[in-house]
C-alpha cells in the first residue's frame, strides 16, 4: 500500500491511503467539524474578539447617544419596543442589560417573562405581552418576546400545530397594528455558532455563579439544533415584513454584538439631542446648629471588611 514507517513502531509517515482519506468525504466532514458553523447553517471564520479598552471606549461614546436617544423618546413622547430574540447562550441578556445600563429605569423597562400561568395559557396568546406594551416616552425591552411561540413552543412542543400556524397568520397583523398605534418597533435575532454556543455552556456550566443562566430546557434544547435552525427560517419567513424587518446580530463576540446592536438601534430612532441644559444648584442653607446628630454608636453600622 506504499505505506512508510518510522522507526517508532505504529508511527507513519506517509500513507497514499492517509491521503485518500484527506481528499475524500471523511475528511470533508472533519474539516467542516473545525470551522465555525453559523446560526444559519454557514461556515464562517472564526472572529477575532474585541479587545476590553477599545470595547469599552466605543460603549462609553454609545452610552451617551442612548442617553439623547431616552431624553428625545421622552420629548416627543415616542414609544419604543424592541425585541431580543435568539439561541440560548448568544448573549440577548447581556446585551439588554448594556443597553438599559445608562437609561433611566423610570422610562425604560426590561420585560422578561417566565412560563405562562393557567390563566394567562387560556387567554388571547398576545395578551400578557401587551400589558407591557410602553406609554407615550417610554422604552421596553423584551428580553424574549411573543416570538416563543415560533421557537421553543413549536420545537419542544408546548404548543399544537393549529397554534403555530395561526400565530403566524397572527403576528405579522398584530405587529402592524403595534406600528399603526405610533409604536416604533425594532426586531433583533442574535446569532451564534454552534461551536461558541458549546463553548458558552461549558462555560456555565463549570462556574457556580453563572450556573443559574442554564436551565433544564436549555440542556434539553441543545440537542435540537437543526430543528431550532428550521424553525427561525420559517419564523423569517413569515414574519419578516417590511413595517418590522428582522435585524441580525452576529453574536459570536459578545463585545462586538452588544455595540453593533446598540448603534444600529441608534440608526432606526430618528432622535435629536434633547439632553437639558445643565442643572444649577441653588447654594445651600447654612446650618442648624440646633441639630444634634445622635451618635454612631446608637447604630448598627455594616462593616468593613478586609480586602
Amino acid at each position: 500500500m506504499g505505506v512508510c514507517l518510522s522507526r517508532h513502531p505504529g508511527v507513519i509517515l506517509f500513507s497514499p491511503s492517509l491521503l485518500a482519506l484527506r481528499q475524500g468525504p471523511f475528511w470533508e466532514r472533519v474539516v467542516a467539524k473545525k470551522k465555525r458553523k453559523s446560526d444559519d447553517g454557514e461556515l464562517s471564520p472564526p472572529v477575532k474578539k474585541l479587545k476590553r479598552k477599545p470595547y469599552e471606549a466605543k460603549l462609553a461614546e454609545l452610552h451617551m447617544e442612548l442617553v439623547k436617544m431616552q431624553y428625545w423618546i421622552k420629548a416627543a413622547g415616542r414609544k419604543l419596543v424592541i425585541l431580543f430574540e435568539g439561541r440560548d447562550a448568544a448573549g440577548k441578556g447581556g446585551t439588554v442589560k448594556c443597553i438599559s445600563e445608562p437609561l433611566n429605569p423610570r422610562g425604560c423597562r426590561v420585560v422578561a417573562l417566565g412560563t405562562p400561568s393557567d390563566r394567562e395559557k387560556t387567554q388571547w396568546y398576545f395578551q400578557r405581552y401587551v400589558a407591557h406594551l410602553p406609554a407615550a416616552g417610554e422604552v421596553v425591552l423584551f428580553d424574549r418576546s411573543w416570538y416563543n411561540r415560533a421557537g421553543i413552543e413549536h420545537v419542544m412542543g408546548f404548543c399544537t400545530p393549529e397554534e403555530y400556524a395561526e400565530f403566524f397568520r397572527a403576528c405579522p397583523e398584530f405587529e402592524r397594528m403595534l406600528i399603526r398605534s405610533g409604536i416604533l418597533l425594532l426586531k433583533y435575532w442574535f446569532s451564534v455558532s454552534d461551536e461558541e454556543q458549546e463553548r458558552r455552556f461549558l462555560e456555565r456550566a463549570g462556574n457556580p455563579a453563572r450556573r443559574w443562566k442554564l436551565s433544564e430546557m436549555d440542556l434539553q434544547s441543545r440537542e435540537k439544533w437543526v430543528e431550532y435552525s428550521r424553525a427561525k427560517d420559517e419564523m423569517f419567513r413569515h414574519t419578516d415584513i417590511k413595517q418590522a424587518p428582522w435585524y441580525t446580530v452576529e453574536a459570536d463576540d459578545k463585545r462586538r454584538a452588544r455595540l453593533n446592536c446598540i448603534a444600529h438601534i441608534l440608526s432606526q430612532v430618528p432622535y435629536q439631542d434633547a439632553t437639558p441644559p445643565p442643572l444649577k444648584l441653588p447654594p445651600r442653607r447654612p446650618p442648624d446648629d440646633t441639630y444634634v446628630r445622635p451618635p454612631k454608636w446608637v447604630q448598627n453600622l455594616v462593616p468593613d471588611i478586609d480586602v
